[in-house]
């Protein structure tokens, strides 16, 4: 077994204690065994306090004037990833999850050590702020950890922390704008920067059109509006992305369980007094887990950067096995690492658990989402097909992104006839809900989705396609959506 980082002193063992499951847990996900990561999660740590005595030695000689550096877990975090990049330089890539090395060889991750300027715009407004400000945001955001923990922690009064949690929410919010008018950037995008700002601090202004379509396909202004929008539980999944990249998504689960964990939720395995600190994934089977809580936090953020990384690499995760024990679920929305293996509805073949369809579904009334989708209208009939039925489209069910408890997918649909209008519907098997859809409106009655054609793209020429997509929660499974129909005909899948 790899030696752990022995504290040395009073301050580093409290340093130890507070900070060595974060980085652990971490590097569990970095690596391909337990024994791996605890090398790395060791070497990491170690990397990481050697950083923060040179950041104090500075300040130190700097008289009180403190570098810009991020707080101890995040910047611990960093050493992880930075460590497994080392990692992979030295020949040690084997022991390093594939995925990982992948992202580590891309332009991704050389965006985390490239220029200031072109940094994920959460890491350098979480840098600019005061220390203190941003270990308590990180705390209570990242971290999940409960009020009073961070107000100990951080030698806060617990009566005020809310109202210091709001002024520092802010205080980052700043930062971001900031550094976003600061980032180079193209025509089009200056144009957008006053309208993003105004949208994201209001809770109940709507996202134009035209900007929700830019945000779909621009990196930069959609990583901004991550960090701009303090309302809507997008700001963990944007902090966690944009500070650790690779799988901070992932992590950000992870810290999620071991709330509920503290919180009585779950019962950990009692650890081993031989095997060092308990690792992050010992107990994950046991753990409750609050998918309310969870979808609020990610889908939140990823709606506002849908498709916008259309190449990114493939995030596997192992059959059978809970997606954030091994694999990271997503990478943030500024460096998406998707799943992008296409599923079919026949792959699984599990009778339907939901309740019979109706004739007809009452129509959902959202508010407009990215690509200028309007209020929902899809309410007509569509039974779903006949078995005998001849198909007259071909439809592929494209599973982007997968996350616990939500996904995003998009759906595709080539006919042979030209359109003047279409509808689509197809059913759940596991009881998903769909949340959200962009390039169509639509209702679901039970287990039945309906999505109508926008606005702008109701035409479809002979053997043309159209396509839309959505994000949706989901809980236990998600086997892939079926009985697909083009107009109330069958299709081919």
């Amino acid at each position: 077994m790899p030696d752990l980082p022995t504290p040395q002193d009073a301050t580093e063992a409290a340093l130890f204690s507070e900070c060595w499951d974060a980085v652990l847990s971490y590097a569990d996900l970095c690596t391909a065994g337990s024994s791996a990561a605890k090398q790395l999660a060791a070497e990491a740590f170690s990397t990481g306090i050697r950083e923060a005595r040179e950041a104090e030695a500075i300040t130190f000689r700097s008289a009180g004037r403190r570098p810009a550096r991020l707080p101890r877990i995040p910047l611990l975090l960093t050493a992880v990833r930075n460590t497994a990049a080392a990692w992979e330089e030295s020949g040690q890539g084997h022991k390093l999850d594939p995925d990982l090395r992948l992202w580590l060889n891309s332009d991704k991750a050389a965006r985390f050590a490239g220029p200031p300027l072109q940094r994920p715009l959460a890491l350098r407004g979480l840098r600019d702020m005061q220390e203190p400000d941003a270990a308590l945001l990180w705390l209570a955001e990242v971290e999940a950890l409960p009020q009073a923990v961070v107000a100990r922690r951080l030698g806060l009064d617990p009566a005020t922390l809310a109202e210091e949690l709001t002024q520092v929410r802010g205080v980052f919010r700043d930062r971001s704008r900031r550094n976003h008018l600061d980032t180079p950037m193209d025509a089009q995008c200056r144009s957008y920067a006053r309208l993003l700002d105004a949208v994201t601090r209001s809770t109940a202004a709507d996202t134009p059109g035209d900007l929700s379509r830019h945000l779909a396909t621009c990196v930069n202004c959609a990583e901004a509006a991550a960090c701009l929008r303090l309302h809507g539980g997008g700001l963990p999944g944007a902090l966690a992305g944009g500070v650790i990249g690779w799988g901070g998504l992932a992590y950000l689960e992870r810290r999620r369980r071991a709330a509920e964990v503290r919180l009585g939720a779950g019962r950990p395995e009692a650890a081993d007094a031989d095997a060092g600190p308990p690792s992050p994934g010992a107990h994950k089977a046991r753990v409750v887990r609050n998918g309310l809580l969870v979808a609020a936090v990610l889908v939140s953020a990823l709606a506002l950067a849908v498709s916008m990384t259309p190449g990114g690499t493939g995030d596997g995760t192992a059959a059978g096995g809970d997606p954030s024990d091994r694999r990271p679920v997503a990478d943030p929305g500024f460096s998406l690492p998707v799943t992008a293996a296409t599923q079919s509805p026949t792959d699984s073949a599990e009778p339907s658990r939901s309740a019979p369809h109706e004739d007809s579904p009452e129509p959902k009334n959202p508010k407009p989402e990215p690509q200028g989708t309007q209020s929902s209208t899809a309410g007509e009939d569509d039974p779903e097909p006949s078995p005998s039925a001849a198909p007259a489209c071909e439809v592929v069910y494209d599973l982007v992104n997968e996350w616990p408890d939500g996904f995003q997918a998009t759906v595709t649909v080539t006919t042979e006839e030209a359109l003047d209008d279409w509808r689509v519907g197809w059913s759940f098997r596991d009881g998903q809900t769909v949340g959200q859809m962009w390039d169509a409106n639509f209702a679901q009655n039970g287990s039945r989705i309906t999505a109508e054609a926008a606005d702008y793209n109701r035409t479809v020429p002979a053997g043309g396609s159209l396509a839309f997509g959505f994000i949706a929660s989901w809980e236990g499974e998600n086997s892939p959506a079926a009985d697909f129909t083009l107009n109330g005909d069958a299709c081919a899948s």
